[in-house]
């Protein structure tokens, strides 16, 4: 995701799916490191699924388009990964510690927990 139309057009198709959003900085080798396994988690070995699923998006924070997307979101670190629920962003649970996102046990217990959240709604913050 590179501008802000594009993100919020991704979480009114999320509907009631929990997107997981992972939020990068072309610069930032940590954001290199735990994309992939992230991204792989969800998209590849499907955790979650059996909790009803997450959709899962990169936000580029330093891409010249992004606008205040980050400041409207409180990112204040990356990667940050923070999961939306009916299109509300879920703060109490976002995670921004490198070593729990490079920690797969913790991420298993992330992506399944937000996933049973199925369209909860509440910001959480």
């Amino acid at each position: 995701v590179r501008n802000p139309d594009e993100f919020s057009t991704l979480l009114l198709l999320s509907g009631r799916r929990p997107l997981i959003t992972l939020w990068t900085a072309s610069w930032c080798p940590s954001c290199e490191e735990v994309a992939p396994v992230v991204k792989g988690m969800i998209e590849s070995d499907h955790v979650g699924e059996a909790e009803g699923g997450v959709g899962y998006a990169e936000v580029q924070l330093d891409s010249p388009t992004i606008g205040d997307l980050g400041l409207k979101y409180m990112i204040t670190s990356m990667p940050t990964l923070l999961a939306f629920s009916r299109q509300e962003p879920q703060m109490r649970t976002r995670v921004s510690r490198v070593v729990d996102m490079k920690d797969r046990r913790f991420l298993t217990g992330w992506i399944e927990s937000e996933a049973r959240r199925g369209g909860e709604g509440g910001a959480g913050g």
